[in-house]
This record gives structure tokens, C-alpha cells and sequence, in this order.
């Protein structure tokens, strides 16, 4: 059995955990090195300022995570986010990382959200599958995009539509609501 909550600072080691493997041994992240638990903590204290960061735990350990974040700076992306996920080696392939975007598409589709991207490094079957089913759809290959391991990598781009644009009137004014933003 395992449940969902909200990421806090307090999770940084634990999340640190998770991430590292991704950093050390795959490409799946650009990172080169795996970042401090107080740089986790950064990161955690900033993006839950406006977007959701879930973690999941089984057993009081801490076994993935999922976030959205900004898209791009302008703001007329404001409405779209990227989204990330990360499971621990033996979590993976059981549908706990599904059942992580769900809740994290839940809460982004609340505050009023449209889009949700999500990048994966090539080849990555495991990543595209989740993705897939899940309902993203492929939208673009960025080639030779990153430079880690001696080696260029392509980046597979995909897109999920959470909220309809004809519900647009009804999703700004709760965006605006939840954000404060008057557009």
C-alpha cells in the first residue's frame, strides 16, 4: 500500500535518493551532478509556490515523485506546465507512477491549467509507455538537444490537454482566483 502527499523540504533526502541513480548512471536527466539535499530543498520550496510537487510513499519511504512546473517565462505560456516524474528502480513498472500524474493532473487541471508537457530523453520505452497511457500524444523530436555520456542525445516531446478550451471563461476565472493574476 502506498499514498500520495504533498512534497515538503522535509522531503529533500529522500527525493535526493530517488534522483540520484537518474544522474550517475542514465541520461534521462541532463544533470551532470546529483544536487545537494539543500538545492532540493530550493527547488521544492519554489516550485510548490504555484505548482504541485507529490511524492509518493510506501511503508514511511519515500518511493517517487511527480511536480509540475513553468513552461516557458512568457506570460501568455501561463495556462501550460511541464511536467516531471521520477520512480525509485524497484517502484517502477507497478502503476504507481501513473497513479502519481493522475493526482498531479488532478491538481493542475483545479488551478486551471490547459497543457502539460513532458520531455523524455531517447530511447526511453518505459517513460514514452507511461506517458502514453496516461493520454499524452507525441508532438515533436528535439535532436542532439543534450551532450551527456560522450554522446548526444534526441529529446521526445508530449503534450496533454487537462482542461478544454471551451471551458476557457470558467478556467481563467478560477486561474485567477487561485493565482491572483488578472489577465
Amino acid at each position: 500500500m502506498y499514498t500520495i502527499k504533498l512534497a515538503t523540504p522535509d522531503d529533500a533526502a529522500a527525493i535526493q535518493s530517488v534522483y540520484a541513480p537518474y544522474v550517475k548512471d542514465t541520461c534521462i536527466t541532463f544533470e551532470y551532478e546529483v544536487p545537494a539535499v539543500e538545492e532540493f530543498e530550493e527547488r521544492i520550496k519554489a516550485i510548490t509556490k504555484e505548482y504541485p510537487w507529490l511524492v509518493c510513499e510506501q511503508e514511511g519511504k519515500i518511493i517517487g515523485y511527480a511536480y509540475g512546473c513553468r513552461h516557458r517565462a512568457r506570460v501568455a505560456y501561463d495556462w501550460s506546465v511541464e511536467s516531471a516524474i521520477y520512480m525509485a528502480n524497484d517502484s517502477r513498472g507497478k502503476g504507481i507512477g501513473k497513479s502519481l500524474y493522475q493526482e498531479l493532473f488532478r491538481l493542475l487541471k483545479i488551478q486551471g491549467y490547459i497543457n502539460v508537457f513532458a520531455g523524455m530523453t531517447l530511447p526511453n520505452e518505459k517513460s514514452e509507455g507511461l506517458h502514453k497511457s496516461c493520454g499524452f500524444q507525441e508532438i515533436g523530436v528535439f535532436r542532439n538537444i543534450g551532450y551527456k555520456f560522450n554522446q548526444w542525445h534526441d529529446v521526445k516531446w508530449m503534450q496533454l490537454n487537462i482542461n478544454d478550451l471551451e471551458n476557457l471563461s470558467s478556467i481563467r476565472a478560477m486561474h485567477e482566483i487561485i493565482s491572483g493574476d488578472f489577465l
